[in-house]
């Protein structure tokens, strides 16, 4: 153990002959434990130091174990012994006094003063006393559980959707088909040559030239201006065409720039869309006709905005009953959770292919450490605000409740090789209970809904007065 130093003074040494503790809240769900150690004990960790290290070193001419103890004392010396006597000493009164005083440590512990000071202090057979702090379980509170108030973003159901969903399955299935007799519109497939340079320097764009590309006619499918300068071209056609890239361009040496494109006209297709019929139906989707698909995608859009409608109140209430918690946050607690954050960002990372090792330089690391600090803070608030509903309001998840959706799960999970059922059942039942804790704020708060910036665009525009008004 490597005790920290800290700024309180020391502890006077303990007169007593009985091992005792006295424990003091400190801030940041912090505790101080004043730990008095009798003399005997004192000593009998001297003495066991003497003969572990006996045990370990080797000196010449004594084999190992049998050195004798005055040759032991000259060759290491009084101080090392003391010391490895001190840290076993100081472990061992943790223990002790987490059991007598039944704290849910979060941290190693760490001295008040420098571990020198408690040395110079520490003498066999004499009694001894020092301060030891660690960061223990937050006790969260809630100054109202009931009657919060919380606005949330109003999602519903947009009938429009069903018909953009059947375009776009069209737009898939659809056959290219050669286009004759007219030049190049937005929505057709043309198929290009062409080569770029910056405009300000001459030098050429990487990756900005091929010999044959298919682009698609659409708005934002190349860099502003581009498509633009291709509608009205026909097959065979030449044409210089300048543009800018976005500030926000992926690409530095790029973003902002403006650009020259030489392009030319090899092929232009269009789109020959499928009849909205029962056979395109069935081409489409599982369903049998046009009514049954459309019936289908409406339940399903409705099931989505009633979900995200859900998961928007319930940010907002988080929210609210945050407003209410009374918590300080342990910073292990709040470390702990940041390098949560980092490993699944680590995580997905992996999953895309990519190097973690690589990317996950200690500069990169170092600033993830700060950025992830608020994310993580805000989980922390937001998983203790629940925790103290919980406690608050009696709610729990019913044993018959958690062993049947622990089933379901199970069921779903049959193809996954080994399951650690315990840890199965611990997720499940967070999760259920988590679930329960906000329908129950649900039920005991009020919700106000405001409308998206697009419906309030349409308000506006519907109120706006028309020339006969």
């Amino acid at each position: 153990m490597s005790p920290a130093a800290a700024s309180s003074a020391p502890t006077s040494p303990a007169k007593g002959d009985t091992f005792s503790v006295t424990a003091t809240p400190r801030p940041g769900s912090r505790m101080a434990l004043e730990v008095a150690i009798p003399g005997e004990r004192c000593k009998a960790s001297y003495e066991t130091a003497v003969e572990k290290l006996s045990r370990s070193i080797k000196l010449p001419g004594f084999r190992k174990g049998k050195v004798p103890r005055a040759v032991l004392l000259q060759q290491i010396g009084p101080l090392r012994v003391k010391a490895t006597a001190l840290e076993d000493l100081v472990d061992a009164a943790f223990r002790d006094a987490l059991a007598l005083e039944e704290l849910s440590p979060l941290s190693r512990p760490e001295l008040n003063e420098a571990f020198e000071l408690v040395l110079e202090r520490f003498q066999p057979g004499e009694a001894l006393s020092f301060t030891l702090e660690l960061d223990v379980e937050p006790t969260p509170k809630l100054n109202n559980t009931r009657g919060l108030k919380a606005e949330a973003e109003a999602i519903s159901y947009d009938p429009a959707r069903v018909d953009e969903l059947i375009e776009q399955s069209r737009k898939q299935l659809a056959t290219l088909v050669p286009v004759e007799g007219r030049s190049a519109e937005s929505g057709d497939v043309a198929v290009l040559s062409f080569s770029g340079v910056f405009v300000d320097s001459g030098e050429a764009i990487t990756g900005g030239s091929s010999d044959a590309t298919e682009v698609e006619l659409e708005e934002g499918r190349m860099i502003p201006g581009f498509v633009e300068g291709v509608i009205g071209m026909a097959v065979g056609d030449a044409r210089t065409v300048e543009c800018q890239f976005p500030e926000s361009y992926p690409q530095e040496e790029a973003a902002g720039r403006q650009a020259r494109f030489e392009i030319d006209l090899k092929d232009l297709k269009t789109r020959e869309l499928p009849a909205l019929d029962d056979a395109f139906a069935k081409q489409a989707s599982d369903k049998q006709t046009m009514a049954e698909l459309r019936a289908d995608l409406e339940q399903r859009l409705r099931d989505d905005a009633a979900s995200r409608a859900r998961t928007a109140r319930h940010e907002a209430l988080l929210g609210a009953l945050v407003e209410e918690l009374e918590v300080e946050l342990p910073e292990s607690l709040l470390q702990q959770e940041i390098r949560n954050l980092i490993e699944q960002t680590a995580g997905q990372i992996a999953q895309q292919g990519m190097d973690v090792k690589k990317l996950f330089t200690p500069e990169l690391v170092r600033s993830l450490v700060d950025s992830s600090r608020p994310e993580a803070e805000q989980r922390l608030r937001r998983n203790l605000a629940l925790q103290a509903l919980a406690t608050a309001e009696a709610i729990k998840v019913d044993d018959a409740e958690l062993d049947a959706k622990v089933k379901e799960v199970r069921q779903g999970l049959e193809n996954q090789g080994n399951i650690d059922a315990d840890r199965l059942r611990q997720v499940v039942g967070d999760d259920l209970l988590r679930d329960k804790l906000l329908d129950w704020l649900e039920s005991h708060s009020t919700i106000t809904e405001r409308a998206t910036a697009g419906d309030e665009a349409a308000a506006a525009e519907e109120a706006a007065p028309t020339s006969e008004d």
